[in-house]
Formats: structure tokens, C-alpha cells, sequence
């Protein structure tokens, strides 16, 4: 008589719905928590003059 190794396959599919609902946890936290710092936005105008000496015409 032999011995056969039952291998339950609802442990691995058990363990790998764990890890991604804890990673997909982690990912809305770090989301959620980005969305609630207010980043300053910018006071200053940025104006920057080109001359036209710059500019060549390409045909």
C-alpha cells in the first residue's frame, strides 16, 4: 500500500487572495492618503519671452 500526499489547493488560493487584498489595501491607503495632502500650488506666474531669432522655418 502506498501513501498519497493530498495536496490542497485551497490553501494556496486561500493565501494568494490574502496577499493580493492586502497589497490592494496597502495601494488604496498609500492613494487615499496622497489625496489628502494639499500641495501648494504655485503663487508666481511663470512667463518666459522666446525671440524670434530662435525660430527656424522648416519646409
Amino acid at each position: 500500500m502506498q501513501f498519497t500526499r493530498k495536496t490542497s489547493s485551497r490553501k494556496i488560493i486561500f493565501s494568494l487572495v490574502i496577499k493580493l487584498s492586502l497589497i490592494s489595501v496597502i495601494v488604496v491607503g498609500v492613494i487615499f492618503l496622497l489625496n489628502k495632502i494639499d500641495f501648494p500650488a504655485p503663487k508666481k506666474e511663470i512667463e518666459k519671452i522666446i525671440s524670434n531669432e530662435n525660430f527656424k522655418i522648416v519646409k
